[in-house]
């Protein structure tokens, strides 16, 4: 390299890490994950750190305003939604860093398990792409179903190819799980709106619950792709990822947030070193305890 690609190269890296350490660092943000990451963001002051939270009410926005620079990092979405978002608006955009794992599970008020879900069952899942394709990998895994495509995590319902069942899948919106819970015989679906319906006894009832495989679903910490191909990653946000994870404070604000029930939720950093040890996580049935908190 010679001299002049040298102090070019310097340059550039110094301009980065200028325009990183200008202002705060802005992290866009949903309702379901503000409060945790909130709780991040203080303990990032206290460490010198000014973070700013962004909490938006849709879940276009956030990408929008990360691609257009309004926004450092954003913190809502799984990687398959990313994924979908990046195939259809063109987004430079890319996953740096793992937070938490919202599980799925399978409620029902009329059945206790699933030997029990009878023939011809009405069965909810959610009508976006994205979400209706877990719930069909977590149906198929259960073994109520098989897909034509088995590792197809945006499986729609009209790509089931084997139902013993003869299960009847309605289509609808996530938020109206709690409600539309009574209207079926069973329901897939996060937790996570019983809980913020008052309902914390039906979203501890689930018959079975996800768990830490399904860490392509876990709420991603997201970035800009950078302009040269590296995959360097603003210090502020490691910074701001590093607390995340390892907080306890955090830790007790999602133990919290999410029914103050552990089978709820998985937090994947934490079991990495299992899985490198040969474990492996499984569906979890109902009553099943993790140590992921």
């Amino acid at each position: 390299m010679t001299k002049t690609m040298q102090w070019v190269a310097a340059a550039v890296l110094s301009l980065s890490a200028s325009a990183w350490a200008a202002g705060p660092l802005k992290v866009g943000v949903s309702a379901v994950t503000a409060p945790s990451l909130e709780a991040a963001a203080q303990e990032a002051r206290r460490q010198g750190l000014d973070v700013q939270v962004v909490e938006f009410s849709d879940w276009t926005a956030p990408n929008a305003a990360l691609n257009a620079g309004d926004l450092d990092a954003n913190f809502f979405q799984h990687l398959p939604f990313l994924g979908n978002a990046i195939e259809k608006a063109g987004y430079q955009l890319r996953p740096v860093g793992v937070g938490l794992l919202t599980n799925i599970g399978v409620f029902s008020r009329k059945y206790t398990s699933l030997s029990a879900i009878p023939e011809g069952a009405t069965v909810s899942v959610y009508d976006d792409v994205t979400n209706q394709g877990r719930h069909l990998l977590f149906l198929q895994k259960l073994g109520l179903i098989e897909l034509k495509d088995p590792s197809n995590r945006f499986s729609t319902i009209h790509d089931i190819a084997h139902n013993p069942k003869k299960l009847k899948l309605i289509e609808i919106p996530g938020p109206q799980l709690a409600r539309a819970l009574a209207d079926v015989d069973m329901a897939v679906g996060a937790p996570l709106y019983f809980v913020a319906a008052g309902q914390l006894d039906v979203a501890s009832s689930g018959l079975a619950y996800s768990g830490a495989e399904d860490v392509q679903y876990a709420i991603h910490f997201v970035a800009r792709k950078n302009a040269n191909g590296s995959d360097a990653v603003d210090p502020r946000l490691q910074q701001l990822i590093d607390i995340y994870q390892n907080s306890d404070v955090v830790r007790q604000k999602i133990f919290e947030t999410q029914g103050r029930d552990a089978r709820l939720y998985s937090l994947p950093w934490l079991n990495e070193a299992k899985q490198g040890q040969g474990g492996a996580a499984t569906a979890q049935p109902a009553g099943a305890q993790r140590a992921n908190q």
